[in-house]
């Protein structure tokens, strides 16, 4: 492999792990980002939707800008500003200063997610096989390191701005000098261009399987983020310090499964992988609504984390050019939009174990579009199809 694709490589992966770590900061330390701005409980809902609606925005401006800018270029601007858009928040005390920095974090993370998996996908294809679950895996090590940092900032009782500075401060420019290795890829590597290959009507119809599963996993994945530590506390009476424990043993399991994803998918194949990945993570959520007590429970979430890590890298990893990676990634944001209101609705309507039985039943579905992940199995799975190296330059 040459070596500037091993760098790209690299570099790539520093970017997924910076990512982590921002993102966490962010959404962990969301109770003191409440009481700095003094937001009610009906205003910090709105605040926090806004960001994944401008994340959408931002992903569909990328597929785009993408047709002129390299994805490289674009990442290696736009990870800086997600970067100060972090101590933007941290530092203001009026409601306007909190909507424009969220605003700005929004628009500028979905530019970023989908400029990082187009890079992601492109590498991939020079590899000839998988490697995008270990650029997952990276991020979901900085999700885990910025979970850590935002942990003990509140165990010490650090305002967001004496936390999120000096982590600023360190990642920002070592996402920066890493950009300088960012493989810049050819208009072949990045698929059809316009008016050129696969109509598109065709193919959007071709990619609405991915985008329901995508949609599928980020519901399961914001039940997690949302709902696993109240479950844990309200229905099977774990205490508040056991109700912190299901996230990070979901983080954990996350970096496992996709340390050793790409193994399994050059092993097996991207549909069994995939496939089993939907049956363990519907199984998580089945021991979750079954679960006679906490650590039963906790097991539960275990599975979910090793069940649903290795879908959404798959997904993208299907797509065949930019505009396919960058309309997926809208259905991230739709998915974890729709989680957390739809477990809460029906958990008020019925009862919240019956409300694991919804994103369980979604995860399942994903079962019915595997044959989408087939193409890719193809290519990666048993080494019959090999992208040549020439495709990114």
């Amino acid at each position: 492999m040459p070596s500037h694709i091993r760098h790209g490589r690299l570099a790539l992966t520093v970017s997924f792990c910076v990512q982590g770590v921002v993102f966490a900061l962010l959404v962990t330390r969301i109770p003191a980002l409440k009481e700095q701005y003094g937001m009610s409980d009906g205003l910090l809902p709105v605040f926090l939707a806004a960001v994944p609606v401008l994340a959408g925005v931002g992903s569909v401006v990328t597929e785009r800008l993408v047709r002129r800018v390299p994805p490289a270029y674009v990442l290696r601007w736009v990870q800086p500003v997600v970067c100060l858009a972090l101590p933007a928040v941290a530092l203001g005390d009026r409601l306007w200063q909190a909507a424009c920095g969220l605003g700005v974090f929004g628009l500028a993370v979905g530019a970023l997610d989908a400029s990082m998996n187009m890079l992601g996908v492109s590498l991939q294809r020079a590899y000839g096989r998988s490697i995008m679950l270990g650029f997952h895996a990276a991020y979901s090590l900085g999700g885990i390191v910025g979970a850590s940092l935002a942990w003990l900032g509140a165990h010490q009782g650090l305002s967001l701005a004496r936390l999120d500075v000096p982590v600023v401060a360190v990642v920002m420019p070592a996402a920066f000098v890493a950009s300088r290795w960012y493989v810049v890829r050819t208009a072949e590597a990045a698929g059809p261009g316009p008016g050129q290959g696969t109509s598109a009507p065709r193919a959007a119809r071709g990619l609405l399987p991915l985008c329901f599963v995508m949609t599928f996993a980020y519901i399961g994945d914001s039940t997690v983020s949302n709902w696993s530590a109240t479950y844990l506390h309200s229905v099977l009476h774990g205490s508040e310090q056991l109700a912190t424990v299901p996230y990070n043993v979901y983080m954990a399991t996350t970096l496992v499964g996709r340390s050793l994803g790409d193994l399994a998918v050059r092993r097996f194949g991207a549909v069994a992988v995939v496939r089993a990945g939907a049956v363990v993570a519907a199984g998580g959520f089945a021991v979750v609504a079954a679960a006679p007590g906490a650590w039963v429970g906790i097991g539960g979430f275990t599975l979910l984390g090793i069940g649903l890590c290795v879908i959404v890298p798959q997904i993208f990893a299907a797509a065949e050019d930019d505009a396919a990676v960058a309309r997926l990634n809208v259905f991230n944001y739709v998915g974890f939009l729709l989680g957390s209101p739809l477990v809460g609705a029906v958990g008020e309507a019925w009862s919240y174990r019956g409300a694991m039985c919804v994103p369980m039943t979604l995860v399942l579905a994903t079962l019915l579009y595997v044959r989408s992940f087939g193409v890719l199995s193809d290519r990666y799975g048993d080494g019959h199809e090999r992208p040549r190296t020439a495709d990114v330059g």
